[in-house]
């Protein structure tokens, strides 16, 4: 971004600064918002990016008093209490107020566009030696799995361990509960439904607490001959369906808190209650995270009498578009495949096998939050631009 500054000036009595550019657009600057961010070293602490001036002291209706154009690269400001401010020009162009600048910027900082599918998912494939040792491939591989949902990492060693390197790669796993990371299989007197050989129907995991896990990864250690296929589905297309089929249905799921409820031992003792909306949406109603696990949904249901069955009817009304055969991808995993895959987007679920004498199927599982894997594909991207 090379542009020029074409002109300067003081507009609205002086609670605005207008830059022309010079390609002839025009960009509008609040003064509080220029003030509360000047850049010099008095009010900007740069070794840490942190603003230094304390919001006490800043005066909301401030006003310029004088603006002028240093160089076509830069503007300078002095303030009423003549302390002078200056601004890169591509340091304002980037930060423009126009919705078409903070478009380009929510998807520069958080890559908002989405791939939606059903049974008619190309489940991306990346093995799993490429992401741990290429940049190129660790950035495509989180790019991915920020659009789609899911990637399947493929050519793991067959042991315990490898997400732990995997989450060196990102940065840090997520510590819950269940340990660093937990180990899927059949075991006696289970403390989870996972641990056991019996059918899985669609969730996301973990529900219970305040702020889920972001991203899941399951490692494929051993697979039983017969069975134990998995499946997912896309939840923010789903629930797109079912804004569209049943409005009423859609607003009842986004707006019921739903209570949540884990008690038992394993890193520790816990005691888990939560309440959530199974249908989380931002400020323009979308869908931003999917909060449904019927094993943990608790009998404690803190709503009026009248409201409990139209609550049901409209869960079964998700839970139906959620096992339809347009919507759901079934795959089995194979010794060495690491699924990941979005906790708060893709609900999962898995088909039964059969117990054994031995464990027949082992897999790994581990979680890792979404600012976690999102810094690390900002860091990934920033590195990669700066060989080109």
């Amino acid at each position: 971004m090379n542009l020029g500054i074409q002109k300067v000036e003081a507009l609205d009595t002086g609670h605005f600064v207008r830059v022309e550019w010079e390609d002839g657009s025009e960009s509008r600057y609040p003064c509080v918002w220029l003030r509360d961010n000047c850049q010099c070293p008095r009010c900007f602490l740069r070794s840490a990016r942190a603003r230094r001036l304390f919001f006490e002291d800043l005066d909301v209706n401030i006003v310029v008093k004088e603006v002028a154009l240093a160089d076509r690269r830069k503007i300078s400001i002095t303030w009423p209490d003549e302390h002078a401010s200056e601004y890169e020009a591509e340091w304002l162009k980037k930060r423009c107020f126009s919705e078409e600048a903070r478009a380009e910027m929510r998807e520069d900082l958080f890559l908002p566009e989405r791939q939606y599918w059903g049974s008619d998912l190309q489940l991306p494939k990346i093995p799993f030696e490429e992401i741990m040792y290429n940049d190129e491939s660790a950035y495509k591989w989180l790019c991915t799995l920020k659009k789609v949902g899911i990637v399947l990492l493929t050519g793991a060693a067959t042991r315990q361990g490898e997400l732990v390197k995997l989450g060196h790669r990102i940065g840090f796993l997520r510590l819950t509960f269940y340990g660093p990371t937990w180990q899927v299989q059949d075991k006696a007197d289970a403390n989870n439904v996972a641990y056991t050989t019996g059918k899985l129907c669609f969730h996301t995991d973990y529900p219970v607490l305040q702020h889920p896990p972001g991203v899941q990864f399951l490692h494929c250690i051993k697979q039983t001959a017969a069975g134990g296929e998995s499946g997912v589905v896309d939840g923010f297309h789903v629930s797109n369906k079912l804004k569209k089929q049943n409005p009423q249905a859609y607003q009842i799921l986004s707006s019921t808190a739903v209570d949540y409820t884990d008690v038992g031992v394993d890193y520790c003792d816990f005691a888990m209650q939560c309440k959530q909306r199974i249908i989380d949406v931002d400020s323009r109603g979308q869908a931003v995270r999917i909060n449904y696990n019927n094993a943990t949904r608790d009998t404690v249901f803190d709503i009026p009498a009248e409201k409990v069955r139209p609550f049901y009817a409209a869960l079964k009304e998700f839970d139906d578009l959620l096992n339809s055969t347009e919507h759901k991808f079934t795959y089995k995993l194979k010794p060495g495949d690491i699924a990941t895959f979005d906790n708060w987007r893709v609900l999962h679920g898995r088909q039964s096998y059969q117990a054994g004498s031995e464990v027949t199927r082992h897999l790994e599982g581990a979680y890792a939050d979404w600012d976690v894997v999102m810094s690390r594909l900002r860091l990934l991207r920033k590195r990669i631009q700066n060989r080109d």
